[in-house]
């Protein structure tokens, strides 16, 4: 229980400091972006989100910057 408590806190800090880092992102400066994509991709390998769904949010973050 205190495992799962543990993890349930860090999933979540890591998903806002996600959710925070694409809202920057759609309209930022490139390293703001740079800095979301590495974020989607280390959500995906560590299975915080789906790797389709990090796909995604990097495709629009690239279709943003143009």
């Amino acid at each position: 229980m205190r495992k799962s408590r543990a993890a349930n806190a860090r999933n979540r800090a890591q998903r806002s400091a996600l959710r925070t880092a694409l809202k920057k992102a759609t309209n930022g400066t490139p390293a703001e972006q740079k800095t979301a994509v590495q974020l989607l991709d280390r959500a995906a390998r560590k299975g915080l989100i789906h790797r389709n769904a990090a796909a995604r949010h990097k495709s629009r973050i690239a279709k943003s910057g143009k």
